[in-house]
């Protein structure tokens, strides 16, 4: 707010300026001599206080010992018209002289907004050009006024009005005001349909962004009128109902009616649905002699007696223009061509694929990387300055860019080029944090008390190069790790890495044994395909399982003796690989796609451990909505000794806990029901898999809180023959050599079902986890409850 006003005089004064001045409306063109014509002797500047008299000469396209013209001062005036420093300007020749009269532009002193409550001043200034200690002219002051009218009627008001004044300084300053009356919010009081008959108004509701206004709404930024939200809102039914078979739909009008007490609207959307169809004949025709229709036509996602979707045409012209460009043909194009049988009810489509005009890139610039050096971004992209233009490829140059985790924001835009054939593509990034040095102390389900202290850089120096330092304790874990990873290992597009760790894990209160290990891992990561990559590993590390000797007494025992069979130090050589193949559209929050992954590990190349162990995993992800995502991961392991050798206890599989929800960790699975403990004892083989759905939480999206509702269904099980059979010396009721009773060993099924809250708190991302458990044995251990760091958010 303004403090302090001048006279009422000097605020007239301004405001006849601004709004009133015969020199700002129609500044004065004056050209007066008193000869007709003659050569310039002197050129004298009058009326100027700041600006220097050889600037405004310096702007004059006469000089001294040119000869005047009409012409020659018409061009002079515009031209010092055009650099807006001045308000008004006369010349006049007289006798040799070249006389410029000006009337400068006053400087601005300050800006200030009053009466914004709905909107912050920072908003505002963001949005008008006019800044202190630039140039005041009317021009900018009336244009700021309609950003600032227009920048309220898209919050809803729009009935504000803004009024600008000026208030004079000395030395040719002002300070212009913008007074602001904001007027009532246009609320939306309903929103209807008419002509709908496949979808109801509240499914409708859902399609489109204008939102009724609601008193619990008060996050919503949609729940207020804006026309051009209804031009969106036009452009989402129409994909709704193309999507699901409409092909004839329109929206035949969208009216926002003001109610008669004026405090908010009413939007009715008319639409004509017309009937549904169904893809009819689905063909493709090429002129290019190297592409086969046949074989193009076998890419498509669409087969005919299929609802008829735009979705579907816009995948299928993709798959096309990818199938194409993959094939040599970077200069491809693709264009569907509809043909509707109205009584049938079908639409055929055939994919024209054309020859399209050559265009190269001719530059690639890489904008808003303040830490990230550029060729790191560079080496993501899969086309290079030179290449023949691929939409395909800038499509997953981004995704691969956006991959990298270093950036928030990723775009990737096309501008002219140095011909016509040319294009530029400038790639603008916006960095993100990457680096983090953390002490924390906290408590979880899982760890109970954990005090970690740890320092990581994802984009060390710039260079993309990964680096992380760990030490954790806690009541289950005392962990301690270090990794390094080149990602272009020689500059090639391996991914090279070493991990050096010891970790010790007290799993007294779930399996009955301690466990420490310490080892290294070799790692190197390689591309096979656009969409595959390779990975190998060596690891070599040492376990020691630890049981009391007090547990272990033959005589009175108080674990399973299968567990004690387990205890001693042993080394492991392991060699192993690995092949993902990812199609998704996003590597960190995918919406659309699948990926799938196998490992295998050979342990036996050295040591004392021999085991095969193989693993599979894969996840496919549909967005129906921003807000509602599906996907569904399954995994499944099987591990198994040679050589002689039986699985050990530490390189079977627990599942439960963040990995089987409902289940507490190692919960499920084969276990010793001799004593009260009921010891697990993992198993060889798993298989799980997981359906979790995304919902909205209708909280803004700066608090960092996603939900989701899941249903886990697995299980786990098969031990090893001998670790099943009764213990020497062999009782009564378990006679040596045969098979123990109490030893639970089934591949039954496990589901349970529930809600996860992920919270990307200050602390780090938390998961709370509520679960219900739907299928079980007597003998799992099960939680309804749990909070622990998310693995993934």
């Amino acid at each position: 707010m303004l403090k302090t006003r001048a006279c009422s005089a000097a605020l007239a004064s301004g405001l006849a300026l601004l709004l009133g001045s015969t020199a700002l409306v129609t500044p004065t063109l004056a050209f007066a001599q008193q000869e007709q014509g003659g050569r310039v002797q002197r050129i004298l500047v009058q009326g100027n206080e700041r600006i220097e008299q050889s600037t405004v000469v310096s702007y004059l396209p006469v000089q001294v010992g040119d000869q005047v013209t009409p012409e020659r001062i018409d061009l002079a005036l515009k031209a010092l018209f055009r650099t807006d420093l001045f308000s008004d300007v006369k010349i006049d020749f007289q006798n040799g002289d070249l006389i410029i009269t000006v009337d400068e532009n006053p400087i601005i002193n300050r800006v200030i907004f009053e009466g914004n409550k709905g909107l912050k001043e920072d908003k505002l200034r963001d949005e008008v050009s006019v800044r202190p200690r630039g140039i005041f002219t009317r021009a900018k002051a009336q244009g700021d006024v309609q950003r600032i009218v227009e920048l309220y009627r898209r919050s809803g008001r729009i009935s504000a009005t803004v009024e600008p004044q000026i208030i004079e300084l000395p030395q040719k300053r002002v300070d212009l005001i913008f007074k602001i009356d904001e007027g009532p919010k246009s609320g939306i009081l309903s929103v209807n349909f008419l002509g709908n008959k496949a979808f109801s108004d509240n499914d409708l509701r859902d399609v489109v962004v204008t939102e009724e206004s609601r008193w619990y709404k008060f996050f919503s930024s949609n729940a207020n009128y804006d026309p051009d939200r209804l031009e969106y809102d036009k452009e989402q039914l129409r994909k709704h109902y193309r999507n699901r078979g409409y092909y004839d739909f329109r929206v035949s009008s969208a009216v926002a009616e003001l109610s008669p007490d004026k405090n908010g609207f009413v939007v009715t959307y008319t639409v004509d649905e017309g009937p549904k169809y169904d893809f009819g004949k689905v063909e493709v025709e090429t002129e290019l002699q190297k592409l086969n229709k046949d074989v193009l036509a076998s890419l498509l996602p669409i087969r005919t007696g299929q609802t008829y979707q735009d979705e579907a045409i816009e995948q299928a012209t993709d798959s096309l223009t990818f199938a194409a460009g993959a094939a040599g043909f970077a200069f491809v194009d693709v264009r569907p061509r509809y043909t509707p049988n109205r009584e049938a009810r079908t639409v055929d489509v055939t994919f024209q694929v054309r020859e399209g005009p050559r265009v190269y890139v001719d530059r690639i610039d890489i904008v808003g990387n303040t830490q990230t050096l550029d060729y790191v971004i560079r080496r993501e992209m899969s086309v290079v300055e030179g290449d023949a233009y691929n939409r395909a490829l800038v499509d997953r140059s981004k995704r691969q860019i956006r991959g990298l985790g270093y950036f928030k924001n990723v775009d990737i835009t096309e501008i002219p080029g140095s011909a016509p054939d040319r294009t530029a593509l400038q790639v603008r990034v916006e960095e993100q944090p990457t680096g983090e040095l953390s002490f924390s102390a906290g408590y979880s389900s899982v760890d109970q008390l954990v005090l970690d202290l740890g320092i990581s850089q994802r984009n060390f120096r710039g260079r993309g190069q990964d680096v992380r330092a760990r030490v954790s304790v806690g009541s289950l874990r005392q962990q301690l790790d270090f990794s390094f990873t080149e990602p272009r290992f020689m500059g090639r597009d391996v991914a090279a890495g070493i991990d050096v760790y010891g970790y010790r894990y007290d799993y007294s209160d779930y399996l009955a044994y301690e466990n420490t290990t310490v080892g290294t891992t070799l790692r190197a990561n390689f591309p096979l395909s656009l969409n595959a990559r390779g990975s190998l590993r060596y690891t070599l590390r040492q376990d020691e399982i630890d049981i009391s000797d007090l547990n272990c007494d033959p005589n009175n025992p108080v674990l399973s003796l299968t567990l004690c069979d387990q205890r001693g130090r042993f080394i492991t050589s392991l060699v192993g690989y690995g092949v993902r193949f990812d199609r998704r559209n996003d590597y960190l929050n995918p919406t659309r796609g699948f990926y799938v992954d196998f490992a295998q590990d050979f342990a036996g190349l050295g040591g004392d451990v021999n085991f095969i162990r193989t693993e599979a995993e894969g996840g496919w992800y549909h967005g129906f909505t921003r807000d509602f995502i599906l996907s569904l991961v399954a995994s499944a392991g099987y591990v198994e000794g040679w050589g002689g050798d039986t699985v050990r206890i530490n390189d079977r599989f627990y599942k439960g806990g963040n990995t089987f929800r409902g289940f507490e960790t190692a919960g499920i699975g084969p276990r010793d029901l001799s004593f009260t403990r009921a010891d697990a004892l993992g198993g060889k083989a798993y298989a799980i898999g997981t359906v979790e759905l995304t919902v909205p939480t209708f909280l803004p999206e700066q608090y960092g809180i996603k939900a989701s509702l899941f249903s886990d269904v697995g299980t786990l099980g098969l031990l090893d023959k001998e670790d099943k059979q009764c213990p020497a010396p062999g009782t009564t009721d378990c006679p040596l050599g045969t098979r123990d009773p109490a030893v639970k060993d089934d591949l039954s099924l496990r589901a349970s079902a529930g809600l996860s809250v992920h919270w990307r708190s200050p602390m780090g991302p938390i998961r709370f986890d509520f679960s219900r458990v739907l299928a079980k044995e007597d003998y799992d251990k099960t939680e309804t409850f749990r909070f622990s760091t998310s693995t993934r958010f």
